[in-house]
């Protein structure tokens, strides 16, 4: 029987008998009511002190606890709630990452340029990036557990999408419908945790999502790199299919269909708007290293406009996506800028390091992925002491830690990571940016989904979602083109330095082919002799350190920003309980 009730004020008469029932209590007198109808506790019998009073007038609760106005720290069936949502977040983060390591082969065997390769790898992540917000609002109308079986769903055919796409422009097609059926899913996992956890059962599940299921999901790589030995490349995009119906089963099982859901009516323009001008934005980012073109000027000039369109309907929407007061909260903003910019450097880092360690460094697609590991081991471990930490010290010092590692991390990349890089430093780079993601996550999700009203967790959620999938595909197209731009510059300052005799044999056709990517290069090598060949394959290859460094240097000063950013304006732990706090009670007295 719960020993935990909520009340709501006004109705304690008519549910005074239900009340007493579920205490046990049958023949004790009424607790007193004071003139401002609360409850006095104080005045409760020894065998009802327990009861907790609290107001709420938009609480909705599963069907399986007994007493509607039940409140309890965790849900009915608690464990298998949070194994179906973890596992939901495993699968959104496999899809995200794993097409990193099947880059170098999709580049060789659909004869895909850098510029392409990077699309690949941006597509998931902007699908997810372009929706998040918009679906989130929904899930917070409609029913989250909706949205996530409808997630789970359409990821079994995007997926095959993607791994029998005939040439890179449906795979590319493939990766961004996944990203839709992610947005459907993955916004819906932290939103329902938020909701059905409440107190340190809340920091504690937050901390297991975001360890576990980043770090489990940093697996997916190792097995694509397996796949990659013994099948073709699409068989990475099938990882997630056996685990998305695992997660589908369980979370049809035990997920509630209503839980803190808002009955307001959804901003579909807003939803529209910010939609076009995320596509807009981040599409001009990717082009961009191709050269400036009345395309590229349009599509930034269009996603200006929708973007200031964007927020002036949220400033006057009844119902917006946004609410703009809220981001006037230092928890919120700085939170969301920090985590955007550590996510997307990293999203971005990993993208570069697996070609990176298989274009220069000469492992296999399995190697690649094996020596990710120690990120994901550091990952679950650290991400799962950074809610012991947010507890005792606050979220400001767990920001600052996991921010310095990953700068750390980006360090050593920039240094170390040269053509003839060993082992260690590779291990040792990963291994830091899993600490400082494990450290931040926790934090940013606690801050992202604590600093707004439960009946808005999907704003939240979706905010959480935008530093990884915004901050990713922004961040990473940046970074892309950086080293589309750094590699291609690098390749004729080459060209330009050989004698002229030599020059004149190199036709225009034959330079786009080398600087197009590093494996065109190598398929231009393999036309030459063993020497000119050894020649053309080592010019590329430090023409890509030349583009990895760039592109790392913009994460890292990213990176930087971010840190300075937590340790002047986030504030401390007594202040920051004390907002959580205030937005709470606000919500209880709507």
């Amino acid at each position: 029987m719960p020993r935990h009730f909520v009340l709501t004020l006004g109705s304690l008469a008519r549910f005074r008998k239900a009340i007493l029932t579920n205490a046990g209590v049958t023949g004790d007198p009424p607790p007193a009511i004071n003139k401002s109808n609360q409850v006095r506790t104080n005045d409760l019998p020894s065998s009802r002190s327990s009861l907790l009073v609290a107001t709420s007038s938009r609480m909705q609760y599963p069907k399986e606890v007994s007493d509607p106005l039940t409140l309890a720290d965790k849900p009915p069936k608690s464990q298998l709630v949070l194994l179906a949502l973890v596992t939901g977040a495993i699968v959104s983060n496999i899809s995200l990452s794993v097409a990193n390591v099947a880059l170098p082969s999709i580049g060789r065997d659909l004869n895909a340029s850098q510029d392409q390769l990077t699309a690949v790898a941006n597509a998931f992540a902007l699908g997810l990036a372009a929706t998040v917000l918009y679906f989130g609002a929904i899930a917070d109308r409609y029913g989250r557990k909706l949205m996530f079986i409808l997630g789970a769903v359409l990821t079994v055919p995007t997926a095959f999408l993607s791994a029998y796409a005939p040439n890179v422009e449906i795979l590319i097609l493939g990766r961004f419908t996944s990203g839709l059926a992610a947005a459907l899913l993955f916004p819906t996992t932290l939103s329902l945790i938020s909701s059905l956890y409440r107190n340190h059962a809340k920091v504690t599940a937050i901390a297991l999502w975001s360890g576990i299921g980043g770090g489990v999901a940093a697996i997916g790589p190792v097995i694509g790199g397996w796949l990659l030995e013994y099948f073709w490349w699409g068989s990475v995009f099938l990882i997630a299919v056996p685990l998305v119906i695992a997660a589908l089963i369980m979370g049809l099982i035990s997920l509630p269909w209503k839980c803190d859901e808002d009955p307001g009516a959804v901003d579909h323009l807003g939803g529209v708007l910010s939609m076009l001008g995320v596509l807009a934005l981040i599409s001009a980012i990717v082009l961009s290293a191709q050269g400036i073109d009345p395309t590229l000027i349009a599509l930034f000039a269009g996603s200006i406009v929708l973007l200031a369109l964007f927020f002036w309907r949220q400033a006057k929407a009844p119902r917006p996506l946004v609410y703009l007061p809220l981001l006037k909260a230092r928890t919120l903003w700085v939170a969301f800028l920090s985590s955007a910019i550590t996510f997307g450097s990293l999203i971005g880092a990993m993208f570069i390091g697996q070609q990176f360690t298989q274009n220069v460094l000469g492992y296999t697609a399995l190697q690649a992925a094996l020596v990710v590991v120690p990120s994901s081991i550091c990952t679950i471990i650290f991400g799962t002491l950074a809610g012991k930490l947010v507890v005792q010290l606050g979220s400001r010092f767990a920001f600052a830690w996991g921010l310095g590692s990953v700068a750390l991390a980006f360090t050593i990349m920039l240094l170390k990571w040269t053509n003839d890089a060993s082992l260690l430093w590779v291990f040792t780079a990963y291994a830091f940016i899993g600490i400082g993601v494990g450290l931040a996550a926790t934090p940013a999700s606690r801050a992202l989904m604590s600093s707004v009203p439960p009946a808005r967790a999907g704003m939240g959620s979706a905010f959480l979602d935008l530093t990884r999938d915004f901050g990713g595909a922004v961040i990473q197209a940046i970074m892309g083109a950086l080293l589309a731009v750094a590699y291609a510059g690098s390749i004729r300052t080459q060209l330009s330095a050989l004698p002229a005799s030599e020059q004149s044999a190199v036709t225009s056709e034959l330079t786009d082919k080398l600087t197009s990517s590093y494996s065109s290069a190598v398929e231009v090598s393999q036309g030459y002799s063993s020497a000119v060949a050894k020649e053309i394959i080592e010019g590329a290859a430090m023409a890509f350190t030349d583009g990895k460094s760039a592109a790392i240097a913009v994460a890292l000063a990213l990176t930087l920003i971010g840190l300075t950013a937590s340790l002047l304006f986030f504030p401390g732990k007594e202040k920051e309980e004390a907002y959580y706090k205030e937005v709470l009670e606000g919500a209880s007295a709507e």
